[in-house]
């Protein structure tokens, strides 16, 4: 890596340094996005409404599989951060080894029984009526691409721990603006409908990890490995499941949670119910990305300074986050609430889908505002390599709150209960962060 971007994680103004690392983040989640939304547009315009609620159904399955790779990245990045804040670059060496040794090993074990067992899993997931054989179409493609969408995963993040953090955002733009260019060719040119839509995700993963292979083995990077960095010592893997465990738990429940959505709203409302969703899923996804830029960018930050001991920047870093955080959570709060009749008829022109999905996108994002304390207490924690009160933390929002309000709410409700459970979830679970986050701060980092 090169030293002098590295150190500036000890030395420069928070703000300026949390910018310079939250933006290019920032953008490369937003084009990713962007990327959900226009592909999903393309889908419901192009194939039909029910495609976009069969890609709803794969998504949690091939999302999983994926995390496996970014779970075992921000689980080495936060090795590699803290490792380089302390001059220990054979360990940041060691770990980024075992990290891609982990990485494929894991996803390709994954997708042997996610093929096995496909149909069950499709079902399983809300596949159900006619939203099954286009679910299964897709499901079966993009599971072939997933492998290379765990190592880019995994990649992206030790680029970013790197100090690197324009590069991080590259990896993310290129397979979102190829994706909807291979949409373009193979849906509307070729006409290949689902099958289309498939090849076009799995086309844009290769290209992802292309350009990451190309920047490890480039003079741009200095995580230069050797046979032995591949060869997994148990201290490093052990570390790496205690802090990536956290990111892996949370996209398990996020995949449980889509599992039940899909399942409990079919049988409130049928397809139509399952479309819903699946478009305000799709703007959760880009709606947050400037919190979700902040996040990325304020981890590196905090490990470096916490490995390096300097506790009064990291206090800095979690104040200042936070603070932009909300800011901008309250922007996207205001845009959402106001336009979400004008949002919908962007993705379909189903008249059942688009009376019912702006009501439900408005309890979705009611608390909105609140979730960038929940964000970035749950960072922090990670980033310092404090995995337990990181998982904790991370599955509260979901695991703790949502689910089990998915379940009571609707018996009083009925189907508005589902979408109520959202904001309800939002302000527990940032309330009990709040706690944890201000006592760590004052116990142990000294904070006033």
């Amino acid at each position: 890596m090169n030293q002098s971007h590295v150190s500036d994680f000890g030395t420069d103004a928070i703000g300026k340094l949390l910018i310079r690392q939250a933006v290019p983040a920032s953008i490369g989640i937003l084009v990713m996005s962007l990327n959900i939304l226009i592909d999903t547009i393309f889908v419901g315009h192009w194939i039909g409404s029910q495609a976009i609620a069969a890609i709803n159904v794969v998504l949690p399955v091939s999302f999983f599989i994926a995390a496996l790779g970014m779970s075992i990245g921000v689980g080495g990045a936060s090795i590699i951060s803290r490792a380089l804040g302390a001059s220990n670059k054979s360990k940041a060496l060691k770990t980024f080894g075992n990290q891609i040794t982990l990485t494929l090993g894991l996803t390709l074990t994954f997708i042997f029984f996610g093929l096995i067992f496909i149909e069950d899993i499709i079902p399983l997931f809300g596949g159900k009526g006619t939203i099954y054989t286009p679910a299964k179409i897709y499901y079966r493609i993009v599971l072939y691409g997933v492998p290379l969408l765990g190592l880019c995963m995994m990649g992206n993040t030790v680029i970013r721990a790197e100090g690197k953090p324009k590069f991080a955002m590259y990896a993310m733009v290129i397979p979102s603006v190829t994706n909807l260019i291979l949409d373009v060719v193979f849906i509307k040119v070729f006409n290949l409908g689902m099958l289309g839509a498939a090849w076009a995700t799995t086309g844009s993963y290769a290209l992802c990890f292309i350009f990451i292979l190309c920047f490890f083995i480039s003079k741009h990077s200095e995580m230069k490995l050797k046979w032995h960095h591949f060869g997994l010592q148990n201290q490093i893997v052990f570390e790496i499941g205690s802090l990536g465990s956290v990111t892996l738990s949370r996209q398990a429940v996020v995949s449980l949670t889509y599992l039940l959505m899909n399942n409990i709203l079919f049988d409130f409302g049928g397809e139509t119910s399952v479309t819903a969703y699946a478009i305000v899923s799709r703007m959760l996804m880009f709606a947050l990305f400037p919190i979700f830029g902040i996040t990325q960018g304020f981890i590196p930050i905090a490990g470096y300074n916490y490995g390096a001991k300097n506790y009064e920047r990291v206090c800095q870093s979690i104040n200042i986050a936070v603070r932009y955080s909300i800011l901008l959570a309250a922007v996207v709060f205001v845009l959402l609430i106001g336009f979400p009749e004008l949002i919908t008829k962007i993705f379909t022109t189903d008249i059942l889908v688009l009376e019912k999905t702006p009501s439900a996108m408005r309890w979705v994002f009611a608390a909105t505002p609140v979730v960038a304390i929940q964000l970035i207490g749950a960072a922090y924690f990670q980033a310092v390599g404090k995995a337990t009160p990181a998982l904790l933390l991370t599955l509260s929002r979901q695991a703790f709150f949502f689910i089990p309000l998915i379940f009571i709410l609707p018996l009083w409700y009925g189907e508005l209960g589902v979408w109520m459970a959202f904001p309800a979830s939002d302000l527990l679970s940032t309330a009990l962060t709040a706690f944890f986050l201000r006592r760590e701060m004052k116990q142990n980092l000294k904070a006033l």
